[in-house]
C-alpha cells in the first residue's frame, strides 16, 4: 500500500487496519523497530521501521526518500503487509504452509511445489553462463532505448517513446543479478560492480522518465 502524500496519522491508520482484520492490539506485544530500507540496484531507499507483533515481523513501514537516484519532492509512505504472516497469526498456526486456503486446501497444497521447484532452480540448476548472457542482453537493450530517447527531438515522438519497456529491461537485470547471487556465482567485488551496473541503468532511465513526464505535461 502506497500513500502519497503520507498522512500525518499514518501509524494510527495502520493500527486501525490491523484491528479491522480482527487483531486486538491491546492483547498483543506491538512495536515498531527502526529498519531502514534500500534497493541498491534501483537507486532507491527510505527510512522506516519493521512492525513486530508478538515478536513476528508483519509489516515493513517505509518513507521513500529516493527512487532511481532522484530525491522525491513529495515523500510517499509504503506499507508492505506480510499477508501470509498475518494470516498465520490470525489462524493461530506456526507455519504459513498450514494456513487454510479454503475449506479443502491449505497454503501447502497451493504453493509448496512452487517454492520447492523455484528454490531448486535458483540455488542449484540455473545455468550461470546463460543467466550472464541474458543479463548482458537486457542491460544493452535498456541502455539502447534510453540512449535513443535522448536523441529524439520531436515532442510527439518523445511522448510515445517506449521508456516503460526499458524499465522492464532494468527489472529483468535486477532479477537476473539476484539469480546469479543465489547461485553463488559472483564474487564480492563482482557483486558490487553488478549492483552499480544495474543502478546506472535505473538512474539513467529515471532521468529520462522525468523528462518524458515534463514533455507530456
Amino acid at each position: 500500500v502506497i500513500l502519497k502524500p503520507s498522512p500525518d496519522d499514518i501509524v494510527e491508520l495502520y493500527m486501525r487496519s490491523l484491528e479491522a482484520i480482527g487483531i486486538d492490539l491491546r492483547r498483543h506485544d506491538f512495536k515498531l523497530e527502526e529498519d531502514n530500507w534500500e534497493a541498491p540496484t534501483l537507486g532507491a531507499w527510505g527510512i522506516g521501521w519493521q512492525v513486530m507483533l508478538d515478536g513476528l515481523e508483519i509489516t515493513q513501514f517505509t518513507y521513500f526518500q529516493q527512487c532511481g537516484g532522484l530525491d522525491l519532492d513529495l515523500v510517499p509512505v509504503e506499507l508492505t503487509y506480510g499477508l501470509e504472516r498475518l494470516t498465520a497469526f490470525l489462524q493461530n498456526v506456526n507455519s504459513m504452509y498450514d494456513i487454510q486456503w479454503n475449506d479443502t486446501w491449505t497454503y501447502r497444497d497451493v504453493r509448496l511445489l512452487d517454492e520447492q521447484q523455484y528454490s531448486v532452480y535458483n540455488f542449484e540448476k540455473a545455468d550461470v553462463s546463460a543467466i550472464r548472457k541474458a543479463f548482458e542482453i537486457h542491460e544493452a537493450e535498456s541502455r539502447r532505448l534510453v540512449g535513443e530517447y535522448g536523441a529524439v527531438e520531436d515532442r510527439a515522438e518523445r511522448v510515445r517513446f517506449p521508456l516503460l519497456p526499458a524499465y522492464d529491461q532494468v527489472l529483468k537485470c535486477s532479477h537476473l543479478f539476484n539469480t546469479l547471487d543465489a547461485r553463488g556465482a559472483i564474487s564480492v567485488a563482482e557483486r558490487a560492480a553488478m549492483i552499480q551496473r544495474v543502478r546506472k541503468l535505473a538512474v539513467g532511465l529515471a532521468a529520462a522518465w522525468m523528462d518524458q513526464q515534463e514533455v507530456i505535461g
